[in-house]
């Protein structure tokens, strides 16, 4: 064939794909994802935004993040309402609120788009739901490490990111059952506070509940943002000896208050893997892949599969103490 030929035969298919027949197209679009977080700027969501943009290098999806500016599902909504009318391929997300999100991705399923979801194991309107943790261990441990500190007895509270934050709420109730059955001496003297993804407000929360309940003696954090405001706070106060902080954490963003025993633990998966994992996944559906037990995630290894409740899971929880966090602060985080 010779080079008037070879144009010519671009161009006709050029003109199908033009016209309508995309199987025609010599040369084929990436396909593009979008995942929504809880709110944008944060430190954890930052570090889960590169595991996306390196899961969009490795799977060739253009893969993006993007968050509201606020704690606010209402917000998330409305991205996600744009992303329907983009057209996208794949919606990712980190919900706020399960039943405020579950209309807007049925109708982003009914579209046609597939939906990832991550801190979601209760999110209706998605096709599968990644988590790099066992839920109720997550709150075990933290539990666990909370009663070592308290001698397994005395006041404590309870921090979550909202008060309709799937895992956050899902963590504490794991956390409280295991106090309830096994350090019977302590006690959970309120319902559980919100405020947990704000630094500031977490803050703040602490300073009125070390007014309100005098004989307090731990603070469990479930939120990243957390355990740093309740830190700061009871630093502020100078009770780092009376009042042990344990909850989930950023290794980068605790260190000092692990360095003067502040924060007493902290306890995490690798957001960044949570990210490149999202998009891993969306790869698998996106290219018809079958789903099942065992399968191999790249990133993540083999996981354990719920099929039948769109579920995929490994154990990666990570301790973040004076022995391991120079380590992890090295490795990214």
């Amino acid at each position: 064939m010779d080079r008037r030929q070879t144009l010519k035969l671009i161009g006709g298919t050029a003109a199908l794909a033009s016209a309508g027949f995309p199987g025609f197209a010599f040369a084929q679009a990436q396909k593009e994802m979008v995942t929504v977080v809880k709110i944008a700027g944060i430190p954890w969501f930052n570090a889960l935004e590169k595991g996306i943009q390196k899961g969009a290098k490795d799977f060739s999806i253009n893969a993006t993040m993007v968050g509201p500016a606020n704690v606010d599902p209402a917000q998330q909504v409305k991205l996600l309402e744009d992303l329907i009318a983009k057209k996208v391929n794949v919606i990712g997300l980190v919900p706020l609120d399960v039943k405020v999100c579950e209309p807007v991705l049925k109708r982003a399923q009914a579209a046609g788009i597939k939906v990832i979801t991550h801190e979601g194991p209760e999110q209706e309107g998605r096709d599968w739901n990644v988590e790099l943790i066992d839920s109720v261990r997550f709150g075990e441990v933290q539990m666990e490490r909370l009663a070592k500190d308290m001698g397994g007895e005395g006041d404590y509270v309870v921090y979550v990111g909202t008060l309709t934050t799937p895992l956050h709420n899902k963590w504490a109730d794991a956390a409280i059952a295991y106090q309830q059955k096994n350090f019977p001496k302590m006690k959970l003297v309120a319902d559980r506070f919100p405020g947990a993804d704000e630094i500031d407000t977490s803050q703040r929360t602490t300073l009125d509940v070390i007014k309100a309940y005098p004989n307090l003696r731990g603070i469990l954090g479930f939120g990243s943002n957390g355990p740093i405001g309740a830190g700061n706070a009871v630093r502020q106060q100078r009770l780092g000896k009376k009042i042990a902080v344990v909850g989930t954490v950023l290794p980068s963003q605790a260190k000092s208050l692990i360095a003067d025993d502040t924060i007493r633990e902290g306890f995490l998966w690798n957001p960044t893997d949570a990210g490149y994992a999202m998009v891993a996944v969306a790869k698998l559906v996106l290219d018809g892949k079958p789903i099942t037990d065992g399968v191999d995630v790249p990133g993540l290894g083999k996981a354990a599969v719920d099929v039948a409740g769109r579920q995929i899971k490994v154990d990666k929880i990570m301790r973040i103490n004076k022995v391991t966090i120079d380590g992890l602060i090295a490795g990214g985080l």
